[in-house]
């Protein structure tokens, strides 16, 4: 049986500096079975936390709530690339992208905002990487022609200019046919 109201928990989750607490909320909030993701996103930016507990508060979140799981890897990446980016060159983003890829394959924001987390002056998060993963959700997104650009714009910023022109070709191509 819980011990907080949902109130108290959102009050938790955006106030409380101490992971003890932080957690025992987590868990009654999962006991109420709240499925409010606003609420879940609180816990998230909770600056007390670093990203081994977002991984884990994320991951347990996910489990119990799968149909939730691609809004909640979505946000945990887009967290990551916005707050941890300096210190781990972007790879838990890219981890957070690949998972909610995996839990709606069709959907193409996964694969562009991975892409869109490239820093051609450093190599961050390593090309190769992801043009991988974005040659991989080709066979399975629906908006294929954005991923082609990405993957073009991808090999044009590694100055590999034959596979720029034939993924921009390619996404020039399936425009045509697309209108």
């Amino acid at each position: 049986m819980p011990r907080l109201t949902p109130e108290e928990i959102r009050t938790v989750f955006s106030t409380s500096q101490d992971f003890n607490e932080l957690f025992d909320a987590f868990e009654d909030a999962l006991v109420s079975e709240l499925r409010d993701l606003e609420l879940y996103r609180l816990l998230f930016w909770n600056s007390a936390l670093g990203p081994d507990e977002l991984c884990m508060f994320g991951e347990k979140l996910a489990r119990t709530f799968p149909d939730l799981s691609y809004e909640i890897y979505m946000w945990l990446a887009n967290i990551f690339e916005v707050t941890y980016s300096s210190y781990d060159n972007f790879e838990l983003a890219i981890a957070h992208y690949k998972k909610a890829a995996a839990a709606r394959p069709q959907e193409a924001d996964p694969y562009l905002n991975a892409a869109d987390c490239y820093e051609p002056d450093l190599n961050i998060p390593p090309a190769d990487v992801l043009i991988a993963f974005l040659r991989e959700g080709l066979k399975t997104v629906i908006a294929k022609k954005m991923v082609l650009q990405r993957l073009s714009y991808l090999y044009q910023m590694i100055g590999d200019r034959e596979q720029s022109d034939y993924y921009r070709n390619l996404a020039d191509d399936l425009g045509k046919y697309q209108n």
